[in-house]
């Protein structure tokens, strides 16, 4: 009985070392201990995020832009455009 016993807390216990194995928190603390590895970590991270926004941002303005020139008439536009203008120029 003894020995299923122990056998049984020395499978556990190994299966509980594979599973922090696999959280990965060696790595974590090592990069917490190096303030310099953590920097270098948010900053490359800051970098690809602002990189990814700015992308995304621009492909939404692009698809905005198209569906918007496709539903609104641009030389209509433009007249109103140019009587706004030619009211402030009467202003001045």
């Amino acid at each position: 009985m003894d020995d299923k016993r122990k056998s049984s807390i020395e499978s556990k216990i190994e299966n509980l070392s594979i599973a922090l194995e696999k959280t990965k928190i060696s790595e974590y603390t090592e990069i917490i201990n190096n303030p310099r590895r953590l920097l270098l970590v948010n900053f490359v991270g800051g970098l690809a995020r602002g990189l990814g926004m700015a992308i995304g941002f621009t492909l939404l303005a692009a698809v905005l832009i198209h569906f918007i020139r496709q539903m609104v008439n641009l030389p209509l536009l433009g007249k109103y455009i140019a009587e706004l203008l030619n009211i402030i120029e009467n202003y001045r």
